[in-house]
């Protein structure tokens, strides 16, 4: 009776170089197929041990844990465990993992090590660990985990016989393994404890590394210095931007002012004038608050730090059923939902993906920011509350965190009631800490600014123009008891809205600038900017700037009302067109339009009541 060949699985993290180091054992020796009743790819080969009997190695999909939240860990977890149908349990196990990223990567080889298989552990790339200045001794690490440990470095075939050799005395004889600890945390603090203990020897950069990693993904300490950096952020949006704001309302004054002396009144003067200048131009000058955001956020990106709040995040998030692979979506929400919910397709649970889908436009996105700091600007003192902390900055902070803790509300009422989906894992591997590129930051500034005019000139510009157009015509007859505004087309539309939003405190100029705003949120300052340009009265009236005239205008309980409508609304058709097509229909769609629109609702009355209450009004 013929031995059965001894059937040996390649596992470990993605990017741990298991795939190089299965080529480089079993060379063209190979087959692909798939796994049985399931479409992820099988590669098998062949090897051979040094007496030249063979060996049937398997490339398993690189995984995290045994904890699947995707197809092919499902299958890396049902092969090591023998559940698969049709495949037999391996006889014996090669753990490989990145010597410069152990502490990671030993989280799995414990898990893998714990299920009792003979096994033997790979320590690939050690010639880039060494390069980076990081030592480590096999060894001892051999000792720690109860398992034969082989440096290796699989590009370049090098380890490959004592890999072997190793793997021949362990299927002869197996190893006592050491007893792996149970429970994620027990074993993420295992493996970091190990991985501390095996080093010889260490660059200056890495113990930083190590240290400030101590402090920033503290499950307390983290959360604080996130919170400390989105306070700094939204203090500095005010701050830097008072004078370049300054200098583009001063550009945007002298060309009305030089239109206004070369051409007579006329139709086109209104055209130029309370059309494009007053409705592009009340949007543009917010530029510069966008760039000051997006400034700490490409800075944040660059240093590395952006990966370690999603992992400070992910123990909150857990909370309301969610987990750090949403943070990065929700993350990039801040800059445009738009490719926040594209990029939840790295999420492989369905249902979390759909949550994370259905709460992204909550993310207070750059185009809110014009809407925020028009209003701040004209009802909140800027006055300070405390050294170097500005109250109008404090409000834009308060903002954004009522846009984060309404969207974490509202995905664990999806999650409970709509979608039902588990609590997934999340492990992720963090990059270096790094110096951000000057230049880098500059082409990602400049790519803002460039969408932001680009959007400016093209969406904001065109429904300017068709607003300003309904706002101008028909004329109304002199004498007429009603203002331009309110006798036009637009204004009609707008009495007609009015009746629904006026409970909430909004009164006929929000009510003509919220139709408007769904082609893009910032087309709500237009709006307004355009209807106050066509009922000026005067050129003095009309040099006003918009935030004068609301304040001269408005009750603070409105304003409040419209800050709070805005922090809730999806007043974007591009995002409510980007969730049809990611979720291939208008069922999820229509959903979230009217789960959004409705919180809005009930947001901007309970605040503008609340207000008034408080004598706001």
């Amino acid at each position: 009776m013929t031995q059965a060949v001894p059937l040996v699985a390649l596992v470990g993290n993605p990017n741990a170089g298991k795939s190089a180091l299965f080529n480089a054992l079993t060379g063209a020796r190979q087959k692909i197929a798939n796994y049985p009743g399931v479409t992820v790819e099988r590669k098998s080969g062949r090897a051979a041990f040094a007496d030249g009997r063979p060996v049937e190695l398997i490339d398993l999909p690189g995984a995290y844990s045994l904890e699947p939240d995707s197809l092919d860990e499902a299958v890396t977890r049902d092969v090591v465990l023998g559940r698969l149908e049709g495949h037999r349990r391996p006889d014996a196990l090669i753990v490989v993992v990145d010597a410069g990223n152990l502490d990671n990567h030993l989280r799995f080889a414990l898990e893998l090590i714990g299920q009792g298989l003979p096994t033997v552990l790979a320590l690939n790339m050690v010639d880039l660990a060494s390069r980076d200045g990081l030592e480590l001794d096999a060894e001892k690490l051999s000792l720690e985990l109860g398992v034969p440990v082989v440096a290796t470095v699989a590009v370049r075939k090098r380890g490959l016989d004592p890999l072997m050799a190793a793997l021949a005395g362990q299927l002869a004889s197996p190893s006592t393994s050491a007893n792996a600890p149970s429970g994620r945390a027990q074993i993420t603090k295992r493996a970091h404890a190990i991985a501390r203990s095996v080093i010889v020897s260490e660059t200056q950069g890495r113990q930083w590394t190590r240290r400030l990693d101590s402090v920033l993904l503290h499950p307390v300490g983290g959360i604080v210095v996130l919170l400390a950096l989105l306070f700094v952020m939204f203090q500095g949006v005010y701050a830097w931007s008072e004078a370049p704001i300054g200098w583009i309302e001063g550009g945007f004054a002298l060309l009305t002012e030089a239109i206004n002396g070369a051409l007579p009144d006329s139709l086109f003067r209104s055209f130029l004038t309370d059309g494009v200048i007053a409705g592009v131009g009340s949007v543009v000058v917010f530029l510069p608050q966008i760039l000051i955001l997006f400034f700490f956020i490409l800075l944040l990106e660059a240093s590395g730090y952006m990966t370690r709040a999603a992992f400070v995040m992910d123990r909150l998030m857990a909370a309301v059923g969610l987990s750090g692979h949403s943070f990065i979506p929700l993350l990039s929400s801040f800059a445009c939902a738009i490719p926040g919910i594209m990029a939840t397709r790295t999420i492989m649970d369905q249902k979390e993906r759909l949550a994370t889908i259905l709460i992204a436009p909550l993310m207070t996105c750059s185009a809110r920011l014009p809407v925020y700091t028009l209003i701040i600007g004209a009802f909140i003192p800027a006055t300070s509350v405390g050294p170097g902390i500005g109250l109008q900055g404090l409000v834009l902070f308060g903002l954004y965190v009522a846009g984060i803790v309404g969207a974490m509300l509202a995905a664990a009422i999806i999650q409970r009631f709509v979608t039902h989906s588990r609590q997934s894992s999340f492990l992720i591997e963090m990059p270096r800490y790094q110096m951000p590129r000057l230049r880098d930051i500059a082409i990602g500034l400049w790519q803002r600014a460039w969408i932001f005019l680009r959007r400016a000139g093209t969406i904001i510009f065109a429904a300017t123009i068709i607003l300003w157009a309904l706002l101008s015509f028909p004329k109304a007859p002199e004498g007429a008891n009603e203002s331009q505004v309110e006798y036009s087309v637009a204004g009609r539309i707008a009495d007609g809205i009015e009746v629904v939003v006026s409970p909430i405190g909004f009164n006929h100029d929000i009510a003509l600038a919220l139709v408007p705003a769904m082609a893009a949120r910032e087309v709500a300052v237009s709006a307004l900017a355009t209807a106050y340009a066509v009922d000026a009265e005067d050129e003095d009236e009309q040099a006003m700037t918009l935030g004068t005239q609301l304040a001269g205008k408005w009750s603070l309980a409105t304003a409040l009302a419209f800050l709070a409508w805005f922090v809730f609304a999806p007043q974007c058709i591009s995002t409510i067109a980007v969730t049809r097509r990611e979720t291939n229909g208008w069922k999820w769609p229509t959903f979230m339009v009217v789960y959004l629109f409705a919180l809005a609702y009930v947001a901007a009355g309970i605040t503008y009541w609340m207000a008034v209450a408080a004598g706001l009004g």
